[in-house]
């Protein structure tokens, strides 16, 4: 995907969130690093809209089920939350969902903040092969891959430019 065809996923996740967050106030919660770039870019668009909502991003580096295979000392970062948790309605967003690990690990997060009233997904690129039972509310592409392959989002405030490559193992 080049940046128009993010350009184009990040306005699908856009226009069905409009639709809930004209009915009631929502609170767009981004998973570092890289939903919470794509987090801020919804945000962008919901206020050109006049929806009004939260924001806040969340890190979840010590929730990992994995934190053993990671390096020895893990890059952690600030988690902001500045709104009350407890009877929001959150959307969480990251960038690619595979697995479901990393968004089981921010569940575990976001509930260390409170008790929301509803969490639901939005994620930019669903590319399936799910180990948990969890599923996107709202999804800007899916994307076709094998089990192995490797999808690399960059993203341009954290990686300079807008690019998603498939890497396939053959």
């Amino acid at each position: 995907m080049n940046a128009a065809a993010i350009g184009e996923a990040v306005a699908t996740l856009v226009e069905k969130i409009c639709a809930t967050a004209r009915r009631e106030r929502v609170a767009i919660v981004g998973i570092r690093s890289r939903g919470d770039e794509v987090a801020e870019r919804v945000c962008a668009a919901l206020s050109k809209e006049g929806i009004e909502h939260d924001y806040g991003m969340i890190d979840i580096s010590l929730y990992r089920d994995d934190l053993s295979h990671l390096a020895e000392n893990p890059k952690l970062q600030s988690s902001e939350i500045t709104f009350q948790m407890d009877g929001a309605h959150i959307i969480l967003i990251d960038d690619v969902l595979f697995t479901g690990r990393t968004i089981r690990a921010a569940l575990d997060a976001l509930t260390d903040y409170g008790r929301p009233a509803r969490i639901q997904l939005a994620i930019l690129i669903d590319r399936g092969h799910r180990e948990i039972p969890i599923q996107p509310d709202y999804v800007g592409a899916t994307l076709e891959t094998a089990r192995m392959d490797h999808v690399l989002v960059r993203l341009k405030n954290t990686d300079g430019e807008d690019a998603v490559e498939l890497v396939t193992n053959s």
